[in-house]
């Protein structure tokens, strides 16, 4: 190095430290696509919300049927009774007006007032609401554990005869629809049918005049029979989702490394398998928590369960504009939100997901 460059060598090492770029780390980096990736999963979710707003508006403003002449009971009124009516529930102004006045109510919980009960909306939905958890919660908890033990059973032994046995059932119970299932459970075990008797109710969710301990057991009899026809058919989709994802890990390196080691295939199962197969399951359960809170309006229906299924049922029938509104909008957000939920939740069991 030449005497001419040494100065000026000096002069940069020894003067004042320059600001230049700065260099982030791989955590600062990960750290930043994670809340990108945050920001937008929770503005695709206030987009459908809004979506959902405005399609629970104008979707049920195509029934037939007009609800102010069910608000008389069918009685012969005058034409000024019906518009006091309209009037009384906003029918008459211009559909626009409608609109934005559900919109700004939505906005601050006001789901508006019911037709036929005249009581608030949120009112009703928050009476029926533990009913529905207790049903659909119970069963959820039931069918998605059943489904993820039999399904990595299936996976592991596949093309076994209890894989196909599994699998063939799971299929056979899918397909069939619940009302239908329900229907069936309650002619063989409610009515009862040749030697069965009739050992469960037909419906309903108490017999009543029961108290503390008694009317716990009153509501677990009728509670069976609704919760066996949603495990029925409702596991089978767990199982078949876990089964293959847990067969496409199946013949991956780190399984036959953890054999190499002499782990036994339980543990490899339990250890290594299925929580790197658990993805799609994970998305599965969301949705389905997400159904839980939407029940089962068929189901809810068959067995006269006074849960929001049902609720949404007799509003439609009216029509119940605002009710029926109102149970859209809570079915279509519990799921939305349990989606979402479920994408924040994947960079947590996967970090390749949201970089």
């Amino acid at each position: 190095m030449t005497a001419e460059a040494t100065p000026s060598l000096v002069e940069a090492t020894d003067g004042p430290a320059q600001a230049g770029p700065s260099v982030r780390g791989p955590r600062a980096r990960t750290t930043t696509a994670y809340l990108r990736y945050v920001a937008g999963k929770l503005g695709g979710a206030a987009v459908s919300l809004l979506a959902v707003l405005v399609t629970s508006f104008f979707l049920f403003r195509l029934i037939p049927g007009d609800p102010v002449k069910y608000m008389t009971g069918g009685r012969q009124v005058s034409a000024g009774q019906l518009a006091h009516y309209r009037e009384e529930f906003g029918l008459d102004l211009p559909l626009w007006q409608q609109f934005t006045d559900y919109c700004g109510k939505a906005l601050t919980g006001d789901l508006g007032t019911s037709y036929q009960f005249r009581a608030p909306v949120i009112d009703k939905i928050s009476e029926a609401l533990p009913n529905t958890l207790l049903l659909t919660g119970t069963a959820f908890v039931l069918y998605t554990a059943l489904g993820i033990f039999l399904g990595t059973r299936s996976a592991w032994r596949a093309g076994g005869t209890s894989d196909r046995l599994h699998t063939g059932l799971a299929l056979t119970l899918y397909s069939i629809p619940s009302f239908w299932l329900g229907l069936l459970l309650i002619i063989v075990f409610s009515v009862g049918m040749g030697p069965i008797p009739g050992l469960f109710p037909t419906g309903g969710m108490e017999s009543g005049a029961k108290e503390g301990f008694a009317y716990v057991l009153d509501v677990a009899h009728h509670l069976i029979l609704p919760v066996v026809t949603l495990v029925a058919v409702e596991y089978g989709q767990t199982l078949l989702v876990t089964r293959s994802a847990l067969l496409d890990e199946m013949g991956s390196d780190y399984l036959t490394t953890a054999r190499a080691k002499g782990l036994r295939d339980d543990l490899v199962r339990r250890r290594h398998a299925v929580p790197n197969a658990l993805l799609p399951t994970v998305t599965l359960i969301f949705i389905n928590l997400g159904r839980t809170v939407a029940g089962v309006i068929l189901v809810e229906t068959v067995f006269s369960w006074p849960g929001l299924g049902g609720l949404f049922y007799q509003a439609l029938s009216v029509p119940d504009l605002p009710l029926v509104q109102g149970l859209f909008f809570v079915f279509a957000s519990a799921v939305i939100v349990m989606n979402t939920l479920a994408d924040l939740i994947y960079p947590l069991l996967d970090p390749r997901v949201g970089r």
